[in-house]
């Protein structure tokens, strides 16, 4: 069967039939011999940041010498994006290979994600790395990451988000998120609202663990001088750390990584000091801050960006560009918080346009552009995604920035656009 049609039926499963619990996952697993069991492995939970802290994690353990798998979603253009070992996306043939055999034997209740972390188990065990990283789907106790024991749990910033899957408090979003620590398993956290730290703090008491908090345990700076950064740990402290990702809010995802990897040269994977400068410096994760320059030498920056908390933090990153004009480019999906994600956006650009990226669930342009109007900024609507980039193109002036914001969805269409390939843009 080609690789398309195999995509196709296993995205026919994609992750909008949720369906809560761990026992389709587990009874997945059991049919390939408990693949999971044979390599350690590391949460990554929260809300915004995950992808970039796993990335920066996974770059830190290759540069240690460890054979180092990565398991991420979204994808942007390509599935194979979800399964990398040492920094290398999986072929498609052997995803292929992998869909095949898994399809034709999972129950039909089995679910996209619970697929798609099985898929990677199996990748995984069979190519024998010893650790992994592995990001949680939108959830915590409940995501099919959690059927995988794991030595420790990263927990990036908590904040609204999914709120029709994981609750429309903080301390519902956290209590959900934490629960896939096992107990007297370390914790390792971003600094958090007080309502969420009370949630980790009580999680920690029940089950044992050790919380791990940033700004408390563990701090990184900027020195001023030369612009490198420093981490101080429990217990060592590293200088000379230079990000190979753009955008402040990078540093704290960045603290996060270094401070896990201090956590697992205490449990028997020891990290020297040279792989997290290394590692820090060699990590990639596209389409987060990304610039690229366009043929007309326009350059035009990609972020998610599809919720509050990430609205804010890349209105926060644009500051950088305080005394450019800039062109939002604009696509959402109608599940997310529209208000919440114009409201520092809108601050940052002089125009928008909108489009309506190729998702069943897409804001349509015309509607987006109405939001933005009665938010007091200029905005026309597009009739596709590669419309909206050559109307952008068409407003900017030399030295103008264009940004591309409001979900992955839209990265992913764009990077496929400019590169001249498919975008496998029906995912979960």
């Amino acid at each position: 069967m080609p690789a398309s049609q195999q995509l196709s039926r296993l995205f026919g499963r994609r992750r909008f039939n949720i369906k809560p619990g761990l026992e389709r996952i587990i009874t997945l697993l059991e049919q390939y011999g408990h693949p999971e069991r044979f390599f350690a492995a590391v949460h990554i939970v929260g809300t915004n940041g995950k992808g970039s802290t796993a990335a920066f994690l996974a770059a830190i353990l290759e540069q240690a010498g460890y054979d180092t798998g990565l398991f991420t979603s979204p994808h942007l253009v390509s599935y194979t994006e979800r399964f990398r070992i040492n920094g290398a996306d999986i072929s498609s043939e052997q995803l292929g290979k992998l869909i095949q055999e898994l399809l034709d034997q999972a129950t039909p209740d089995a679910t996209f994600f619970e697929l798609t972390t099985t898929l990677a188990c199996r990748w995984f065990a069979h190519n024998k790395i010893q650790l992994a990283i592995l990001e949680a789907g939108m959830g915590g106790r409940s995501d099919a990451t959690a059927a995988v024991p794991g030595l420790c749990t990263v927990i990036t910033p908590i904040a609204l988000d999914h709120c029709q899957w994981l609750g429309t408090d903080l301390q519902a979003i956290a209590t959900e998120k934490v629960g896939i620590a096992a107990p007297g398993t370390p914790i390792i956290s971003a600094m958090q609202a007080p309502e969420v730290l009370e949630v980790l703090e009580d999680y920690c008491r029940t089950y044992g663990n050790r919380l791990i908090l940033a700004g408390r345990d563990f701090t990184i700076r900027r020195n001023d001088v030369e612009g490198s950064l420093t981490f101080q740990g429990s217990t060592a402290t590293t200088h000379g750390l230079f990000l190979s990702l753009n955008g402040s809010y990078q540093t704290g995802n960045a603290a996060l990584a270094l401070a896990t990897a201090e956590q697992l040269s205490s449990l028997g994977f020891p990290v020297s000091s040279q792989a997290l400068q290394n590692g820090l410096k060699s990590a990639r994760w596209p389409g987060r801050m990304e610039v690229i320059r366009l043929s007309d030498g326009i350059e035009l920056l990609l972020d998610g960006a599809h919720n509050p908390a990430g609205a804010l933090a890349l209105a926060d990153a644009l500051e950088t560009y305080a005394t450019r004009r800039k062109i939002l480019l604009l696509g959402m999906m109608e599940d997310k918080d529209l208000h919440g994600v114009l409201q520092p956006l809108l601050q940052q650009v002089q125009q928008v346009i909108t489009v309506s990226p190729s998702q069943e669930r897409a804001i349509p342009a015309v509607s987006l552009a109405n939001s933005c109007r009665r938010a007091g900024r200029p905005a026309t609507a597009a009739d596709s995604v590669a419309a909206g980039l050559k109307a952008a193109q068409a407003a900017a002036n030399p030295g103008d920035l264009i940004i591309a914001a409001g979900s992955l969805f839209l990265v992913g269409e764009l990077k496929a656009l400019l590169a001249g390939i498919p975008c496998e843009a029906v995912r979960g």
